[in-house]
C-alpha cells in the first residue's frame, strides 16, 4: 500500500527582515557587476529599527555609493514610513568594507573553488517548474501578498508576512493541499475578520492548484496570534543569509549549508548551487528520473569538483552510476566553467534575492541579460543520447 504522508514548506515575504537583507546585498552584488563582471563580493547586510548596516570584503575597480543602494531597496520594497520600523529615506546606514583576502584571491585567480563544501541540486516532477509543491505554492502566496499590497488592492497590508504549505502525497505524488498558514503585517485599524476574509479571497485562493485545493478540506491559519502590526526590521533584526530553506526547495533534498545573497558567482555555495539544480532539473526533464538530487563538492583552490554524486531515490530509469558519468560528460562542474556557461558575471543576482531562487522561468531582466539562466533547459538532448 502506497503511504500516505505531509510535506510542509515556508517562504516570507520581500519585507521580512531577512530577505530585505538578503536583497541589499545582492542591489550591492549586481551594481558592482554592473560595472565590473570581475568584481570579488562578500556582502553582508544588518538591518534593525531604523538602521541598516553593510559589511564585508569586497574588491572591485569600480565604485558604487552603498548607502544610495540601501536606501533604493528599502523603498522599493515599501520602507517608506518610519512608523513600519524603518524608512528608506530617512534610516541610518553604516558601511564597513574591507578587501576580500589576497589568500583567498590566489586560489580563486587560478580557477579554483572559491571556497570548499558541498551543493545540494534537487528536481522533482511534480508540476512544470519541476519543484516541490510545497515551497511552490508557499512562494506564491507570499509573492501575491504583495502584489496586493503594491497594487493598493488590500491597503491595510503592510510589507512584512510569511507564508507556509502543507501538501499530503501519495508516495511522491501531491493530491491535496492540506494547511495554508499566512502570517502579515497590517495596518492598526483593520480587523482580524477583514484580514481573514480578505487574505483567504484575494491571497490564498488565487495560486492554489484548483485540482488540488478545496477550500472546505483544508485548514487555513490567518495571523493566528490576532495582531501583527509591529513587523519588518522592528519587529526582528534581519540579516543575510538566514533563509536558505526558503532560497533553495523548502526542506525537501538537502542543503549544504551555505548561503547565496551577497556573494559573487566565484563563490561555490552559489554557482555550484546553481549548477546542481541546473544540472538536476535537465535529469529529470530527459526522463531519466523522476526525483533527482545533485551533490557537488569542492576544495578551496581547486577547479575540479572533489565528488559527485546523484540520487534518484529509486526513480531512475538508469543506473545513477551512468547518470553521475554522464553529467561529467554534458556538464563542466568547474567554478570558471559554470560562471561562463550560465554567464554568472552579469548582475542577475537581487531578483532572486525574494521568492526562491528555483523554480523561476527564465526571463529577460531590465538590462536584458536573462534571469535565473540555471533554470534553462538546454541539456536535455544529450543526457537522453547518453542514458537513453
Amino acid at each position: 500500500m502506497t503511504r500516505r504522508h505531509f510535506f510542509t514548506s515556508e517562504s516570507v515575504t520581500e519585507g521580512h527582515p531577512d530577505k530585505i537583507a538578503d536583497q541589499i546585498s545582492d542591489a550591492v552584488l549586481d551594481a558592482i557587476l554592473e560595472a565590473d563582471p570581475a568584481g570579488r563580493v562578500a556582502c553582508e547586510t544588518l538591518v534593525t529599527t531604523g538602521v541598516a548596516v553593510v559589511a564585508g570584503e569586497i574588491s572591485t575597480s569600480t565604485y558604487v555609493d552603498i548607502p544610495a543602494i540601501v536606501r533604493g531597496t528599502l523603498m522599493g520594497i515599501g520602507y517608506t514610513d518610519a512608523r513600519y520600523g524603518i524608512d528608506g529615506k530617512t534610516c541610518a546606514v553604516m558601511t564597513t568594507i574591507d578587501q576580500q583576502s589576497a589568500d583567498i584571491a590566489m586560489g580563486v585567480n587560478t580557477g579554483g573553488a572559491g571556497d570548499q563544501g558541498m551543493m545540494f541540486g534537487y528536481a522533482a516532477r511534480e508540476n512544470e517548474e519541476l519543484m516541490p509543491l510545497p515551497i511552490l505554492l508557499a512562494h506564491r502566496v507570499a509573492r501575491r501578498l504583495a502584489e496586493q499590497r503594491k497594487s493598493g488592492h488590500l491597503m491595510w497590508l503592510r510589507p512584512d508576512g510569511k507564508s507556509q504549505v502543507t501538501v499530503e502525497y501519495e508516495g511522491d505524488r501531491p493530491v491535496r493541499v492540506d494547511t495554508v498558514v499566512v502570517s502579515t503585517q497590517h495596518d492598526e485599524d483593520v480587523t482580524q475578520e477583514q484580514i481573514v476574509d480578505e487574505i483567504r479571497r484575494h491571497v490564498i485562493a488565487p495560486v492554489m492548484p484548483e485540482d488540488l485545493f478545496d477550500p472546505e478540506n483544508c485548514t487555513i491559519h490567518v495571523n493566528p496570534t490576532g495582531r501583527f502590526v509591529i513587523g519588518g526590521p522592528h519587529g526582528d533584526a534581519g540579516l543575510t543569509g538566514r533563509k536558505i530553506i526558503v532560497d533553495t526547495y523548502g526542506g525537501m533534498g538537502r542543503h549544504g549549508g551555505g548561503a547565496f545573497s551577497g556573494k559573487d558567482p566565484t563563490k561555490v555555495d552559489r554557482s555550484a548551487a546553481y549548477a546542481a539544480r541546473w544540472a538536476a532539473k535537465n535529469v529529470v526533464a530527459s526522463g531519466v528520473a523522476d526525483r533527482c538530487e545533485i551533490q557537488l563538492a569542492y576544495a578551496i583552490g581547486v577547479a575540479e569538483p572533489v565528488s559527485i554524486r546523484v540520487d534518484t531515490f529509486g526513480t531512475g530509469q538508469a543506473d545513477e552510476t551512468r547518470i553521475e558519468k554522464a553529467l561529467g560528460e554534458v556538464f563542466d562542474f568547474r567554478p570558471l566553467a559554470i560562471i561562463e556557461a550560465l554567464n554568472l558575471r552579469s548582475p542577475i543576482y537581487k531578483p532572486s534575492a525574494a521568492y526562491g531562487h528555483f523554480g523561476r522561468t527564465s526571463e529577460a531582466g531590465e538590462n536584458g541579460v536573462t534571469l535565473f539562466p540555471w533554470e534553462r533547459l538546454d541539456r536535455v538532448d544529450a543526457l537522453k543520447s547518453l542514458l537513453g
